[in-house]
């Protein structure tokens, strides 16, 4: 990703990232304090007032966590043990169909805090919606989140109704189901990256290390279900209904917890400035 344009106006003393994305930079200020600034600043900063943290209704962020935590309640709840033989099949479905709704809600809101905070500053008129910015990491995940979310309302929608033939339901049903459940695994990777300034990393004590890897988790979940639902040809039937199941309240589970540690996240200071190691110390003139 670009780095926020007030970093610029500073000779960088390190710049890193995952690939061609640049997710960290530090730089020393005018009064000799070094600097931190990461593309998981967005978090913290352009979202609205900031109210508190478990209840800021006019806050981007807040709404963020709170989309998605609906989302993935009502996916737990559609995939929970006995809830769809007390609801029915119908009744289910619709559950799923309207957790999708609240994904795609919140999955538009990170979009949009990622064309904000991109470089230049928040867009205006249709460029608010149609950006294309190949070089910010966060634009890549919360894009590719996005249309995820959009095929899980399309394979949500069509599974209400009950008399699908086999071969609907697997064009129509199964395969978008996969697909978002594959933009669902990059998008998540690609926020873990952004997060570890590379491939991998450790930093427990990090609520945005937790939150992505949350995320990655329930993803890897949602693939092991769409693998396990798969419509066989010859049966017309789930392959594995009660791994699917697993697979979707596991997952549903893991986007829950990151969701909920969206909300402390937004309200998380910043790094403060520190001295630069080996720097001399004292006022300067």
């Amino acid at each position: 990703m670009d780095p926020d344009p007030r970093t610029q106006l500073q000779p960088a003393v390190r710049r890193t990232g995952p690939g061609p994305f640049v997710t960290l930079v530090e730089y020393e200020r005018p009064d000799g304090l070094l600097a931190r600034w990461d593309s998981r600043h967005r978090k913290h900063a352009g979202s609205g007032p900031p109210g508190g943290t478990w209840w800021a209704p006019g806050a981007r962020g807040w709404w963020i966590g709170a989309l998605f935590a609906g989302g993935s309640t009502l996916f737990a709840l559609g995939a929970f043990p006995g809830y769809a033989g007390a609801v029915g099949t119908r009744s289910d479905s619709v559950t799923y169909f309207i957790g999708s709704l609240f994904f795609t809600l919140a999955a538009f809101l990170q979009y949009r805090e990622s064309v904000d905070s991109g470089p230049g500053g928040r867009p205006h008129g249709w460029r608010k919606v149609v950006v294309y910015r190949p070089r910010q990491i966060d634009w890549w995940a919360s894009s590719v989140q996005l249309a995820g979310t959009v095929f899980f309302n399309v394979s949500t929608a069509v599974a209400v109704n009950d008399d699908l033939s086999a071969q609907v339901a697997r064009h129509h049903v199964w395969r978008p189901d996969a697909v978002g459940s594959v933009c669902f695994l990059v998008a998540s990777g690609m926020a873990w990256f952004e997060v570890s300034h590379g491939w991998t990393s450790w930093a427990p004590r990090s609520l945005a290390w937790w939150i992505t890897l949350l995320n990655l988790v329930g993803s890897v979940a949602f693939g092991g279900s769409a693998i396990a639902s798969f419509v066989v040809p010859a049966t017309g039937q789930i392959r594995n209904a009660e791994l699917s199941n697993l697979g979707t309240f596991v997952g549903a589970l893991c986007f829950l917890a990151g969701a909920v540690l969206l909300l402390p996240e937004r309200t998380e200071p910043p790094p403060s400035p520190a001295r630069r190691p080996g720097a001399a110390t004292g006022v300067r003139p």
